[in-house]
C-alpha cells in the first residue's frame, strides 16, 4: 500500500504564540470596548440628562466610522507595515475609550465615540494580514480561535463584570482605567510582533506582483458568499450582545445578577468552545480533509446551530431557555473559530487585508439592522417571538451562505498574480 508522502507540519513556533495570545487579548479589548457603552447607557442618560433618541445615536455612532472605514482599512494594511498600522489603531481606540470617562458634554461623547470606530477599524484587517502571512493553512483554526474567543469573552465579561463594576465605582471610572490599561498593552506587542514579516513558503504563488482591484474582486462568488454569510452571522451576534440582558430581564423576569451569570457563563463556554473547534479543525485538516470540507463544517454547521438553538429560546420554559441560549452562544463560538480562515486562505497574503475591510464593511452593517429591527418588532408586537424567529432566518440564510455560496476554500489566483513582474 502506498504511503502519503505529505510533509508533516511542525508546531506553531514559540514566538508566533506569543503573538496569537496578544492578538486574543487585543479583540477582547476590543470587543469591551465596543460595548461598554452599552452596559453604561442608563446612568450615562441619567447623568448627561440626554434623550433616548440622542443616545440611540451616541450607541450606533461606533458603527458609522467602523463599517464605512473597513475597505480603507483593508487597503491600508495591504500597503503598510500591519504591525505598526494596528498598533496606531489599537492606540487610538484605547485612548478614546480613557477620555470617554472625562467628558461631560453630548457632543464630545458623540465624537469619542467616532474616533473609537475609526480606530478599531483596523482590527480585524490586520488580524487576517497577520494570520495570512505568518500561519500555514492547518495552523489557522487555531489562530482564529484564540482571535474569535476574544470577542466571544469581551461581551461576556462586560455583562458579568462591567455593570457590577459600574454599578459599585460608577462608569466614569471604569472607562478611564480600561483605557489606560490598555494601553500596557503595546509594550509587549512592540516587544513580539513579528519582525521581519516572515512568509508562508506555499502561501504565496510565483509570479505574484500585486494585488488585486476592487473590480476583479467584486466579480468573485466566494467574496459575497463570505460577505453576506458575515452579515448573518453579526446578526446573530450584535442580536445577542444588545437585546439578550434586556431580554432575559424583562421577558423572562431573570434578576440582574442571574441575568449576569448566565450571559458570562454562555459567553464563556462560547469562548472555550472556540478554542476546541479551532484546534480540531487543524487536526481534521493534518489528517488529510481538504480545507473546504473542515471550514465549511464547522462555519455553515455552527451558524445553522446557533440559529436553532436561540430560536428554540423563546418557545421554552425558563430553564430550557438558559440551556437553549448557552448552547446558541457555544454554536456561535464553534462557528467564528473558523469563518475568518476561510477569507485569509481565499484572499492569501496580498489581498487579505482588503478583502477583510470589504467583507467587515458589509458584515457589520448588522450592527445596525439586528438591534433596530428587533426593537421595530417589539414594539409593534410586543414581544420577542418574532424576533427570535427572524434571527433564526437570517442565521440559517447565512449557514447556506457560506457553504454553497462561497467556492472551494482554496487561494484565489489574482490576475495580477498572472502578469508578468517587471
Amino acid at each position: 500500500m502506498p504511503t502519503s508522502t505529505a510533509p508533516r507540519r511542525k508546531a506553531i513556533p514559540g514566538p508566533l504564540l506569543l503573538v496569537l495570545i496578544l492578538l486574543g487579548l487585543s479583540v477582547f479589548i476590543n470587543y469591551v470596548d465596543r460595548g461598554n457603552l452599552s452596559i453604561a447607557a442608563p446612568m450615562l442618560k441619567d447623568e448627561l440628562r440626554i434623550s433616548a433618541s440622542q443616545l440611540g445615536i451616541l450607541l450606533s455612532a461606533f458603527f458609522w466610522t467602523y463599517a464605512c472605514l473597513q475597505p480603507f482599512a483593508g487597503w491600508l494594511v495591504d500597503r503598510w507595515n500591519v504591525n505598526w498600522v494596528f498598533a496606531g489603531g489599537f492606540f487610538l481606540w484605547s485612548a478614546a475609550t480613557a477620555t470617554t470617562g472625562l467628558v461631560h458634554t453630548f457632543a464630545v461623547l458623540f465624537i469619542l465615540r467616532l474616533l473609537l470606530g475609526i480606530g478599531e477599524s483596523v482590527a480585524f484587517p490586520s488580524y487576517s494580514k497577520i494570520i495570512a502571512l505568518n500561519f500555514a493553512e492547518e495552523h489557522r483554526g487555531l489562530a482564529n480561535s484564540v482571535v474569535s474567543a476574544g470577542f466571544v469573552l469581551g461581551p461576556g465579561f462586560g455583562m458579568l463584570f462591567g455593570g457590577l463594576l459600574m454599578a459599585r465605582f460608577g462608569w466614569r471610572p471604569f472607562f478611564l482605567v480600561l483605557g489606560l490599561v490598555s494601553l500596557l498593552w503595546l509594550v509587549p506587542w512592540f516587544k513580539w510582533m513579528p519582525k521581519p514579516m516572515p512568509k508562508i513558503p506555499d502561501a504565496i504563488p510565483t509570479g505574484t506582483t500585486g494585488a488585486p482591484g476592487l473590480l476583479e474582486f467584486l466579480r468573485l462568488r466566494s467574496a459575497w458568499g463570505t460577505s453576506i454569510g458575515l452579515f448573518c452571522s453579526n446578526y446573530v451576534n450584535y442580536f445577542l450582545i444588545t437585546w439578550l440582558p434586556f431580554y432575559l430581564v424583562r421577558e423572562r423576569h431573570f434578576s440582574m445578577d442571574n441575568m449576569a451569570r448566565i450571559g458570562g457563563s454562555a459567553y464563556l463556554l462560547g469562548a472555550c468552545f472556540s478554542t476546541l473547534s479551532g484546534w480540531l479543525s487543524d487536526r481534521w485538516i493534518m489528517s488529510g480533509a481538504t480545507p473546504t470540507r473542515v471550514r465549511k463544517t464547522f462555519t455553515g454547521g455552527g451558524l445553522a446551530c446557533a440559529g436553532v438553538f436561540t430560536g428554540l429560546a423563546v418557545v421554552s420554559g425558563p430553564r430550557y431557555c438558559v440551556a437553549a441560549l448557552i448552547l446558541g452562544v457555544v454554536s456561535f463560538g464553534v462557528f467564528s473559530s473558523n469563518g475568518w480562515a476561510i477569507t485569509q486562505t481565499l484572499a492569501g497574503p496580498q489581498a487579505a487585508g482588503r478583502w477583510t475591510g470589504f467583507q467587515n464593511m458589509l458584515g457589520n452593517l448588522a450592527g445596525v439592522v439586528a438591534p433596530a429591527v428587533t426593537g421595530f418588532v417589539l414594539e409593534r408586537t410586543g414581544e420577542f417571538y418574532w424576533a427570535f424567529v427572524i434571527l433564526t432566518a437570517v442565521a440559517l440564510a447565512g449557514s447556506a451562505s457560506w457553504i454553497f455560496l462561497v467556492g472551494r476554500i482554496e487561494q484565489v489566483i489574482w490576475r495580477s498574480e498572472l502578469r508578468p513582474s517587471r
